[in-house]
């Protein structure tokens, strides 16, 4: 190896060790929580026998192996990130099993997915990134280690959040040895990206350690006059206190400014064939010249981790998150028989700001037979958001297949009105793992969430209790069955006017039944899931008065199977398949649909071959096949005045990715999704959103 992996600071490191050694004491103040009776020495934790595939604390809070978890979860790594060069959060998760990703195509501003047909929360290194209404906090793929997925109902860990699961993403931070890339990319739709990614040692010593990650980038978007411009700068640093004491700040800020990309299209022209054809996908409905989104995020967090003895340890995860929104967006109204649209503008302006406090103390014991792991923990959390709205706007008509632009009247910025929201969360939270022989394991969790949301004088207070508990077997041939049952809750902010008492919060339950099987003849690992998710309690049209009801069920289930497998050396596969059941009551008791969206049929493969074996080891091609079954949607025809059902046809679509080590630091890479650049349907509901068109990114690397 050369010099730049001793254990020596490099010349940035050592400005910021001379910067570290000037101001690291106030940054102690953040250990005064530890208490003073905590033992001096520490014996080393009892040894684990190693795992092919392990689950860190970040999503379950205790260290956990995947192969022994009674629930399903899947993981993107950083070499899944790398290879597939994914520019979004929701792209990072195309291939897993039960994830519908960006079902409304290439969204410059937004990351959407479904889980297990129900939105699911997501959350950066475990501190929930919340979201209301346009104000969304979007990742940057380039600052991440990997993405992991918990599907299903986590109250119990998470407290309010949707019954889809939780999507929580972990930031790069500070290595134990020096490392660094800078990558250029270039691509289609006039692509621009430089990113930099150093870590170092912070001192001679190297028990503090920085990592310092940007990136520029700027990218037309998919729609004609759409661009967005990003500016992203995430430093960490890590300081061993002790062998047993560690604290990790980190911090970001990211700038997206351009025009955003307004993806509703009508039915007529999409789903609905016209005499003129089908609209262009790159058609523009909106106002390239008055449409804007200028978003500015900034977070602030530290992660404490203290072992006092063999058995017990504690964790405190703290963070401050704030955005700054300006958004204009123009969007036309849906029709099925015209292509001249009415249209209406959003409008928001505002800011959020986020506080979130995780404490949790984790204990580990032996006895004869048995293995315990006990977490308890106290959670803290509170947003407010000041949002501006304005509904002057005049943006008048346009023809879908002959856009005229200008002739609207835009917005008065002095007539905006402003609304004020705040939500407390307080929660208080157990659970208890139980392995028995080395054989059996056995969990149950609980937590109690008292949850207060003010709007504009409504004061808002629930508290809601939920359960979750799984069963598992090992078996000696790598063949583990288990069952689990896990609930969720989510907020309902409004109040019963029949009742004048707050509505109750949606609840959701799911249960869940599979086999984990990691064979001994082969690297690999399967995983198979039944599940059903059941949510109550939501808000339909009742059938005795003008008020909505609290009458609305929506029920989910399904089967996944997902696989992985390394039968050579050179050779790596992925497979992964879905069904998914999703109905819901639309009004008081009424017979069950289908819901929208949600596809009964998905499936992805994904293969990687070193062409090794014939003596060019240097290169690897991959590619992936993505397959989305028919959907259904709604549209309430206002002339008819009648509701008509959308059914939007299969798609199959294809990507590739070729990558070359020219030598040990320069890498060349080129990924290619939607292959064949196929023009389709996503989804309907409403509006008809077309699927993302071919992307092309080129990159290179330089590592050290």
């Amino acid at each position: 190896m050369t010099q730049l992996f001793k254990p020596s600071p490099s010349t940035l490191g050592l400005a910021i060790r001379q910067i570290c050694h000037k101001s690291i004491l106030p940054i102690s103040l953040f250990a005064i929580a530890l208490p003073a009776f905590a033992d001096e020495t520490t014996n080393s934790v009892q040894d684990v026998e190693p795992e092919t595939i392990v689950v860190t604390a970040s999503t379950l809070k205790v260290e956990a192996p995947l192969a022994e978890t009674p629930r399903t979860m899947a993981i993107v790594d950083q070499d899944n990130l790398e290879k597939n060069q994914f520019q979004k959060l929701d792209e990072a998760l195309r291939y897993q099993a039960g994830v519908l990703s960006a079902p409304y195509g290439s969204d410059t501003d937004t990351d959407w997915f479904k889980v297990r047909g129900f939105d699911a929360a997501t959350y950066l290194d475990g501190n929930r990134l919340f979201t209301t209404g346009y104000y969304v906090w979007t990742l940057e793929p380039f600052g991440l280690e990997r993405v992991e997925i918990l599907k299903g109902p986590a109250s119990v860990l998470y407290g309010e959040a949707p019954p889809g699961g939780v999507v929580n993403a972990i930031s790069k931070r500070p290595t134990d040895t020096p490392e660094g890339n800078v990558q250029l990319q270039t691509g289609n739709r006039n692509l621009k990206r430089i990113g930099v990614d150093i870590s170092d040692y912070a001192n001679e010593e190297g028990d503090v350690r920085y990592r310092i990650v940007g990136l520029a980038s700027e990218r037309d978007g998919t729609l004609d006059g759409t661009y967005n411009n990003r500016y992203y700068f995430a430093p960490s640093l890590t300081w061993d206190m002790s062998d047993d004491t560690s604290i990790t700040f980190l911090a970001s800020y990211k700038e997206d400014e351009g025009v955003p990309t307004s993806p509703f299209f009508p039915i007529y022209g999409t789903l609905v064939d016209t005499p003129q054809g089908k609209i262009d996908p790159s058609t523009n409905l909106g106002e390239p010249d008055y449409d804007i989104n200028e978003n500015k995020q900034i977070a602030l967090s530290y992660e404490l981790s203290h072992q006092f003895n063999d058995t017990w340890n504690i964790k405190q995860n703290g963070r401050y998150a704030r955005t700054d929104l300006l958004l204009r967006s123009t969007y036309a109204l849906s029709s099925d028989s015209t292509a001249d649209l009415f249209r209406g503008l959003t409008y928001k302006e505002g800011t959020t700001d986020s506080y979130s406090l995780d404490n949790q103390v984790i204990g580990k014991w032996y006895g004869d037979r048995t293995e315990n792991t006990l977490l308890m923990g106290l959670d803290l959390q509170y947003f407010k958001n000041k949002d501006g709205s304005n509904t002057t706007a005049n943006m008048g008509t346009i023809n879908a297949f002959d856009p005229v632009y200008g002739q609207f009247t835009p917005a008065d910025p002095a007539a905006t009105t402003y609304a004020r929201i705040k939500k407390e969360q307080a929660s208080l939270y157990a659970k208890h793992q139980l392995k028995i022989d080395g054989k059996w394991i056995a969990t149950i969790g609980g937590r109690f969430d008292d949850v207060s949301v003010k709007n504009d004088g409504d004061d808002i207070s629930t508290d809601n209790f939920s359960l979750n508990g799984g069963l598992m077997y090992l078996s000696e041939i790598g063949l583990s069955p288990y069952v689990s049952y896990a609930e969720s809750f989510e907020v309902e902010a409004s109040i019963d006017p029949t009742t004048n008492k707050v509505y109750k919060p949606l609840e959701g339950e799911q249960v869940e039944a599979g086999v984990k099987y990691t064979p001994e003849f082969i690297d690999g690992y399967m995983n198979i899931a039944l599940f059903n998710i059941e949510q109550n309690n939501g808000l339909v049209t009742s059938q005795t008065s003008t008020a909505m009801t609290q009458a609305g069920k929506v029920q989910s289930k399904g089967v996944e199977v997902e696989t992985i497998l390394n039968p050579t050396d050179e050779l790596a596969l992925a497979v992964n398949y879905t069904y998914n059941k999703s109905e819901y009551n639309p009004s008081e008791n009424a017979p069950k649909r289908r819901t929208a969206l949600i596809p009964k049929h998905m499936a992805s493969a994904q293969a990687d071959y070193n062409f090794a074996q014939l003596g060019a080891e240097k290169l690897t091609i991959g590619g992936a096949v993505r397959y989305i079954g028919s959907s259904f949607g709604y549209f309430y025809n206002q002339t008819e005045q009648v509701e008509k059902t959308l059914k939007v046809p299969s798609y199959t679509v294809f990507d590739m990715r070729a990558q070359y080590d020219i030598n040990n630091q320069w890498q060349a890479q080129l990924n290619v999704s939607n292959l064949f650049d196929k023009e389709y349907v996503s989804v309907c509901d409403y509006w008809c959103y077309y699927g993302e068109e071919r992307s092309v990114i080129a990159t290179l690397n330089y590592r050290w």
